[in-house]
Order: structure tokens, then C-alpha cells, then sequence
């Protein structure tokens, strides 16, 4: 990830935009926050690295002037859902992207460390230098790289007004890509609701999840929580966190862009990222639609056919 490259584009950007969103330094080295420059004086506390995790296009609905955003290749991805769907205008967005090798999972470091604070990190190519108070640990980025990345077919993004670093090629063909969610699909349904009720039965419904994803924009009257209609209660029982989970992942049907900050902003480490990859591979499978590729693309949830070339419809007698 080349920071200079970056600098020199925000500073030739700056003057045509109101905003540029980018990362800078948070509490320490493996937690970047988003920021928002407004002024030259920003530019020299930007900052790029595979901590940087955050999709930054989550702020382009609510923000109502012109924005450039710095994306790697998921989080293009949302960029151009968000203008397929109308949430955003493409030309009020100036796209600068990241070529990426992948991003560290901060959860994953943090448990190869003990939840040693950290003082510093360095970041080498393929590995994460990570330094304590007693000590200093060398890490592989692929045994410390986010979930998603393990499968991404798009490294680089899919959509950019300026690229800011040479383009990488994915690894990852479309078998491998879901490759996990077949071997799980390949357990009994007994095995597999029991796994799923396993894992949201450790749900506290904060709602992390659906409040940091990109394409969750209904949330002023999210299912969830509103009282009109009164579709669900507040109750922490394992019935109405699966409902919640359920609702969530239908309704990212043929939206979801695999960034994966559902997951990554659960503080519960509930794997709920899996659900929307689920649906992907069969929005894939039977329509042949990947969200966010194309802008000239039509969600299949957007269009309407009498007869589907690949669903069998149910015959009635």
C-alpha cells in the first residue's frame, strides 16, 4: 500500500471536492480510524496500511456533498452497489483506489499477543511486526489476515477514478472462492442448525453488525426495532436472535459486497458474514449476479421475470 501515491492524489483531489475520507491513526498502530480532510494540512496524517480495515464508503448515503473516498477492492464494490441501488450519485463520488494484499484481522493479532497492549507495529510486505511492553512478535499477514481476504477475488478495485499503487491479481478463482461455504453446506441440516444456534445464541443484539454495514440504509426504521409495524421484541431469547440474523441476511440479498464489517464489528466474534456469502453463492448460481461489479449491472432483486431460466417453479394441482 503506497502512502506517498495516496498523499499525492488527495493533495490533486482536495481543491475539486468537499471532503476526501481516509484513515489516520487511532488509539494505536492496529486500530486506523476514519477521517475526513478538509483542508491541506490533513493530508500528512494519513495513513494506509493492512490495518486499515474500515469500508469508508459506508459515510457516502448520509453524506450530501462531493466526496472522494479512498476503497480497496471489496469496498469498490459497495461504491457501485450504492449507485446501482440510487443511494448515491456517481458523479458526486471521486473513487481513489487501493490495490490491496489484504487486511489483518486486529481480533486475530490481538489473540497471538495475549491482548498485550500494543506500543508499535511495523508492517514488512507479507508480515506484521508487533511490539509490547515485553516483547516483539513477527507475524505472517496470512495467519493474521482477515477472513475475507482468504477468498478475494478482487484485490484490486473494480471501480476508481485514481489508483494509487500498481494493480494485484487475485489468487482466488471463482471455485475457491466459495469452497468454504460448500464444505459447510455439505453437513447434515441438523448439524448446521445446530451449529447456527450455537453461535447466535451468544448474540447481545447491539446491533454492530447491521449498523456498520455499508448497505444497511433503512435503519431509522429497521425491522429490528420499530414498533410500526411491531414485527420483533427487544427479548434476548435465541428465537428472536435468530429472526434478527435471518431478517439481516435476506435482506442483503444480491446488496452484499463481502466486505466484511458485519464480522468485523461484532463484538461477539459471530461468524455472521457466512450467511451473506451463502446467499452470494446463490445469487451467483442461479441469476449470475455478484453485487457490486458493474454499474451497469441490475440487482435481481431490482427486476422482475415471469419465468427464471434457472428456478424450477413448484408445480400446483
Amino acid at each position: 500500500m503506497n502512502i506517498e501515491k495516496l498523499k499525492e492524489i488527495v493533495r490533486t483531489v482536495l481543491p475539486s471536492v468537499d471532503v476526501v475520507i481516509g484513515y489516520k491513526k487511532g488509539l494505536d498502530a492496529l486500530h486506523p480510524v476514519p477521517c475526513f480532510v478538509t483542508s491541506p494540512d490533513e493530508i500528512d496524517a494519513l495513513v494506509l496500511n493492512p490495518a486499515c480495515t474500515h469500508n469508508l464508503a459506508a459515510y457516502l448515503p448520509s453524506l450530501k456533498k462531493k466526496t472522494a473516498v479512498v476503497v480497496k477492492g471489496c469496498e469498490s464494490r459497495t461504491v457501485v452497489q450504492l449507485v446501482q441501488e440510487g443511494l448515491i450519485k456517481r458523479e458526486n463520488v471521486v473513487v481513489i483506489g487501493v490495490p490491496c494484499q489484504g487486511v489483518l484481522s486486529a481480533r486475530k493479532v490481538l489473540n497471538a499477543i495475549n491482548h498485550q497492549p500494543v506500543v508499535e507495529a511495523a508492517f514488512e510486505n507479507d508480515a506484521v511486526i508487533v511490539k509490547t511492553r515485553k516483547a516483539e512478535t513477527r507475524l505472517a499477514l496470512n495467519d493474521v489476515a482477515s477472513d475475507k481476504c482468504l477468498t478475494c477475488q478482487y484485490p484490486t478495485p473494480v471501480l476508481s477514478d485514481h489508483l494509487a499503487g500498481e494493480q494485484v491479481e487475485s489468487k482466488v478463482d471463482e471455485q475457491a472462492a466459495y469452497q468454504d461455504i460448500r464444505q459447510f453446506d455439505a453437513q447434515s441440516l441438523e448439524e448446521r442448525r445446530a451449529y447456527w444456534l450455537k453461535e447466535f445464541d451468544r448474540c447481545i443484539r447491539c446491533y454492530a453488525c447491521r449498523n456498520a454495514c455499508p448497505m444497511c440504509v433503512c435503519r431509522e426504521s429497521c425491522i429490528a426495532e420499530t414498533r410500526d409495524p411491531h414485527w420483533m421484541s427487544q427479548k434476548a431469547t435465541l428465537n428472536e436472535k435468530m429472526m434478527f440474523h435471518m431478517i439481516h441476511a435476506i435482506h442483503l440479498a444480491g446488496r452484499c459486497t463481502e466486505c466484511g464489517e458485519c464480522e468485523r464489528a461484532c463484538p461477539m466474534g459471530i461468524p455472521v458474514a457466512k450467511l451473506k456469502k451463502k446467499i452470494n453463492m446463490e445469487m451467483k448460481e442461479l441469476f449470475g449476479y455478484e453485487p457490486g461489479i458493474s454499474i451497469d449491472d441490475k440487482p435481481p432483486m431490482y427486476t422482475f421475470k415471469v419465468e427464471e431460466e434457472k428456478i424450477e417453479e413448484h408445480k400446483i394441482r
